[in-house]
Order: C-alpha cells, then structure tokens, then sequence
C-alpha cells in the first residue's frame, strides 16, 4: 500500500515547476490530487501526466488571491471526497527590483500572493480540518525566509511572514491534531529562477545565465535544485512519518545556508 493512499491533497500553483513536482510526487505516492492555479491551459497538460499514474487529478482555475477561490478548492474537496488531508499552499510569485525602486504596487502584489495567499488556502484548510481533527497544512516558504536577499526584498519579506504563520497556525492547530510546516527551497532549476536570473544580472554586471551560476558556486551539494528534491519532502510533510514534526520552515537548499 503506498503511504498516502486514499488521500486527498490540493496543490496551489501545481502546474508547472515545483508545484508540479510536488502534485506528481504526492500522486506516485497514491494520493488523489487537486490542482489550483491561474495556468489554465498548463494545468490541462499536468492532469494528464498525474492521471497517467493512477490517481484522479481534479483541476480548478484558482486565483489565491482571492478568498472564494482559495475555498472553492476545498469546497471541492469536501463535495468529491468528503475531506481534505493535504493543504500545499505553493502558489508564489517573484518581484526582483532594488528596494528603491520598488513600488507600492509592486509589494501589495507580492504579499497579496505569496503571504495573504497562503493565509487564505491555510484557514480554508484549517477550518475543515479542524472538523475532522486531522490534516497536514504545508507552506512554500523560501531559503529567503531564513536570510534577506539583495534585490529580492519583498519576496524575502513575504517568505519570513510565512514562517511566522506558520509557526503561529501550529500552535493553533496542535490540539486538533494538524501539523503546520514549511519547505524552504534554494535555487531550483524553474521559470522563476530563470526570471531572477535574467532579471538580476544587470544589477549585477552579469550576462544572461552567468547570476544562475554564481549562485550555483553556493550549493555546498553542487548542483541547482530539482523539483523533485522539494517533493522528496513535501511527501514526508505530507504523511504519517511527519505527525511529530509542526511549526517547522525547513530549508532544502542542498546546503547554502546553515543555521
């Protein structure tokens, strides 16, 4: 029997990178899924490679943004299976801008997604699985809730906010026996570490792919970051091995930071 057979998991963001990798993991691993995302036509392709592999794969168009959506996921949860045993509230965006030039508008947009977002599939999530007296609520966070970035200051900010949601749903949510943590990627190989790139090489005087492989110098295991690295632990977060473990923000960075 795999380990999260009869589950049911919604992913935020499932279509492509590493929310993808964590849907299809979680569906290896025998998990029905449900995919949340504004890449209607990327989520079309993703339900069919999860599909392939066993599982039924419901797909939704989700902007997190807005608080009807982030419970319609659940909403549908609820009507197909009768319970939700996974919130991945992966859905993030990046902002790469000096803090001097950042705008209002552009920090209202990213805390609307990557914190305000997670906070409202979080309580949509809490609020059913606090009925059933059992869940696992998993947040993206970031190595850059860990330690502030140059040029990526609100995503660094957005990031140490869920790690404090985090640790302070944990707290509310321990006595109805739901866990709360955080996975915290580093450099992952995705469209969004591609945008960074492009996006800061000429702050920093670098040509198109050479900021990627400086950062790369970092990784003390010597390669970017995989979806699948993320998933390996996603999957943990999601199943019984994890009932022990709460409130956590764990980097997965493959060793660039150390604390």
């Amino acid at each position: 029997m795999s380990k999260l057979e009869g589950k049911i998991a919604i992913v935020t963001g499932g279509s492509r990178g590493i929310g993808f990798g964590i849907a299809k993991r979680l569906a290896q691993d025998g998990a029905d899924i449900i995919i949340g995302d504004v890449l209607v036509d990327e989520m079309a392709t993703a339900k069919v490679e999860i599909e392939a592999l066993g599982v039924k794969c419901i797909t939704m168009p989700c902007d997190v943004t807005r608080e009807a959506d982030c419970q319609a996921l659940v909403d549908k949860a609820v009507a197909e299976y009768g319970k939700l045993d996974i919130m991945v509230a992966n859905a993030g965006i990046a902002n790469i801008k000096l803090m001097t030039e950042t705008t209002a508008e552009d920090w209202d947009q990213i805390f609307a997604v990557n914190t305000k977002g997670v906070f409202l599939c979080d309580k949509a999530a809490a609020l059913q699985m606090m009925k059933q007296n059992y869940g696992k609520i998993i947040n993206c966070a970031s190595i850059a809730a860990h330690a502030g970035f140059a040029f990526l200051g609100g995503y660094s900010a957005t990031k140490f906010a869920v790690r404090g949601l985090t640790q302070a749903l944990a707290k509310e949510l321990g006595q109805y026996n739901i866990q709360v943590n955080a996975y915290c990627p580093g450099i992952v190989g995705t469209k969004m570490w591609e945008l960074i790139d492009e996006k800061m090489g000429p702050y920093l005087g670098n040509a198109k792919g050479e900021t990627l492989k400086q950062y790369t110098g970092l990784i003390t295991a010597g390669r970017v970051e995989t979806p699948d690295d993320v998933a390996t632990f996603v999957s943990y977060l999601s199943s019984a091995d994890s009932d022990y473990m709460t409130g956590q923000s764990v980097m997965i960075d493959g060793g660039i930071i150390m604390n």
